[in-house]
């Protein structure tokens, strides 16, 4: 039988750190926790072994990401052992919070490029800890992210940090609230939604 391992983790208050760019390399320590706590579930066994892949497929917060990484067949890009990568990965609740019908069109077949695009926006080609991250513009893999360091913790674009520091085999998962969208791409999911951009905003 697995062992399940409750991760408690606080909402994380960092002080700007002096280093550059926005993820530095030197890893550090420099943060505090408040009184809020979120809790992600995951595989213990996962946790110390498995792949960024593996790991999100054991929470039970990330249902719904696990499901648009296979259709968008960035599964094995994910789980490669020779690469590192951090993963800004919204939650379940993340996803819901998109506008009426944006994420049935994500997971059709025909628009699998499309989600490619908005899930390689959540990745940075390299490892990151939660205290090593600096605010300031951040490449991914498909565009530049904007990461802010405030107070009550790691702000990216205007996605909140909610669980940092998930350990995976090759990188590290941070949760966020919200799901990331470049401009672009939510000027083409609002015109083929018939909503208005400011809805994605």
């Amino acid at each position: 039988m697995r062992k399940q391992l409750l991760v408690f983790t606080g909402i994380l208050s960092l002080g700007t750190l002096s280093v550059s760019p926005a993820l530095a390399d030197n890893h550090t320590d420099s943060m505090e926790s408040t009184s809020e706590t979120e809790i992600i579930l995951v595989d213990e066994t996962s946790m110390e072994a498995g792949n960024i892949v593996e790991v999100a497929s054991e929470s039970e917060s990330f249902n719904t990401l696990v499901q648009a990484v296979e259709a968008a067949e960035l599964a094995d890009t994910l789980s490669d052992s020779d690469s590192s990568y951090t993963l800004f990965a919204p939650t379940d609740e993340a996803f819901s919070q998109l506008p009426e019908g944006a994420l049935e069109y994500l997971l059709e077949p025909e628009n699998k490029e499309v989600l490619q695009r908005v899930l390689s926006y959540h990745v940075v080609p390299e490892e990151v800890a939660s205290g090593d991250i600096t605010g300031g513009d951040v490449e991914s893999l498909d565009g530049g992210l904007v990461t802010e360091i405030t107070e009550d913790g790691v702000i990216v674009n205007d996605a909140n940090v909610i669980t940092p520091d998930i350990e995976a085999s090759n990188g590290i998962i941070h949760a966020v609230d919200k799901v990331l969208l470049p401009a672009d791409l939510q000027s083409t999911l609002a015109s083929e939604l018939g909503v208005e951009e400011s809805i994605f905003q």
